[in-house]
């Protein structure tokens, strides 16, 4: 199965230069956040690949104008094909905006998750909009990531850990891809990349 994950910034290539062969090979769209609500609704409605999202720390325009024709997966586990993908959106709070949230805020949101968790037996794909904490993130508040992303993924072990946030042009650390205790890919969706699962 072919995915494309998207993050933070739009892709020209996808949305200025698009060509509908562009997206006959994907067979799944994640949004990681922060991208605008017309651009989401656009690759919906020219593929035919289902689109998933959570929100990012800037998408408070989604409450006026969600991205039609697609399935937000915040707090949900959304079964696709077999595959078990978990939502979790948001950044740390910051300056009190919209889908900010304190540690102990995005922990209680992981506890209502328990009964979803339990039933589907954990999960395989981690979909968030922050790193995980000390793992590709920021040194600054608004860009630092959260403890409990490591704590699903050292319970759960799922194979891969999507996010966003955290843009590859911020400096040369960042990384597209990279592992996380030899059992889970992390992948930074910032603008596109297609993975293979």
């Amino acid at each position: 199965m072919n995915i494309l994950v998207l993050a933070d910034e739009e892709s020209k290539y996808l949305w200025d230069y698009f060509e509908k062969s562009k997206l006959d090979d994907i067979d799944l769209i994640i949004s990681c956040g922060d991208l605008k609500p017309q651009y989401l609704s656009f690759l919906a409605t020219c593929g035919k690949a289902p689109v998933l999202y959570v929100h990012g720390n800037h998408d408070a325009k989604y409450e006026h104008t969600p991205p039609e024709g697609c399935i937000c997966i915040e707090d949900k586990i959304y079964v696709y094909k077999g595959i078990r993908i978990l939502g979790l959106g948001g950044s740390q709070l910051y300056n009190y905006g919209s889908h900010q949230y304190t540690e102990k805020e995005m922990k209680a949101r992981v506890r209502k998750l328990f009964w979803k968790l339990k039933f589907h037996k954990g999960f395989d794909i981690l979909v968030t909009h922050s790193p995980a904490k000390g793992f590709n993130d920021g040194d600054d508040l608004p860009h630092m990531g959260f403890q409990v992303f490591r704590d699903l993924l050292d319970k759960y072990k799922p194979k891969y850990f999507l996010h966003g946030h955290v843009h590859l042009n911020y400096n040369w650390h960042q990384q597209r891809e990279c592992m996380y205790h030899n059992h889970t890919t992390v992948i930074n969706a910032y603008e596109r990349y297609t993975f293979k699962y």
